[in-house]
């Protein structure tokens, strides 16, 4: 039957976890809207809570619900109302998908994290993001000041990094311990810093991206043993944190190719 009611639990259940982490902590689930991330999803054999999908839903998209609902996932087709009423988006796409807060296995050996220090804007932490799954980041250390990694917008920028990149969530304590257990030089990335092609980048790298505003925490000028900056020409006087941690993780791919 086909649910047409914002009461609904499972309505519900989307909505709080849309928008509140405390929501999707506690629930230890997130949302992924689109058919794009609900391949990727699929593809990755992440775990499915449940599936929503209405009318809309193009040919691509029902192929991939029928496959799920081969294997007992749980799906079910609401109106396009709800749909609407419940998308992040002006042009939904007709599916969402409620997935629980699994973690990709870290490999034991470590030369490449990418540690995004007080990033608050979630388009800049997806972008991050998707750029270290890109550059061959072994995993991305999320500190208490960075914004939600699950949230919506960073989901739908990040473009299936989520199911790529070991993602885990530690206080400075911690990522003290693990960069110092793995023999991880800390960069920071900085306008002043030494320009990125005269930085030998194949060492063993934790590399920092510091916030839009403030730049690095004072517990990551702690922990660093150096700045790298991205030198530029002409009167532009920086580049937003996306694209300079962007910038940075292809030139650690340069120079270990």
């Amino acid at each position: 039957m086909m649910i047409t009611s914002n009461q609904n639990p499972k309505i519900k259940l989307v909505r709080a976890l849309l928008s509140r982490t405390k929501e999707r902590r506690e629930a230890g689930a997130f949302v992924i809207e689109g058919v794009r991330l609900f391949e990727e999803a699929v593809r990755s054999a992440w775990e499915i809570k449940f599936v929503l999908y209405d009318e809309r839903l193009s040919k691509r998209g029902k192929l991939q619900v029928e496959s799920l609902k081969l294997k007992n996932v749980e799906v079910e087709e609401i109106s396009t109302s709800v749909m609407q009423s419940l998308s992040e988006t002006e042009t939904p796409q007709g599916v969402l998908a409620v997935l629980a807060d699994s973690q990709i296995p870290m490999a034991e050996a470590l030369n490449f994290v990418l540690i995004p220090d007080q990033i608050r804007d979630p388009g800049n932490l997806g972008t991050l993001l998707r750029s270290a799954a890109a550059t061959g980041a072994q995993a991305a250390l999320i500190p208490p000041e960075t914004t939600d990694v699950f949230a919506p917008k960073v989901l739908r920028a990040g473009m299936g990094a989520h199911f790529r990149l070991p993602i885990r969530l530690m206080d400075w304590e911690a990522i003290r311990a693990f960069v110092e257990a793995r023999r991880l030089q800390v960069l920071i990335a900085d306008m002043d810093g030494v320009a990125c092609w005269d930085c030998d980048l194949t060492q063993p790298l934790a590399l920092v991206i510091g916030g839009e505003a403030a730049g690095a925490s004072t517990a990551a000028l702690q922990l660093a043993e150096g700045k790298v900056g991205l030198p530029m020409r002409g009167e532009v006087e920086s580049l937003n944190a996306g694209v300079a941690g962007s910038a940075l993780m292809f030139e650690v791919l340069r120079q270990r190719r």
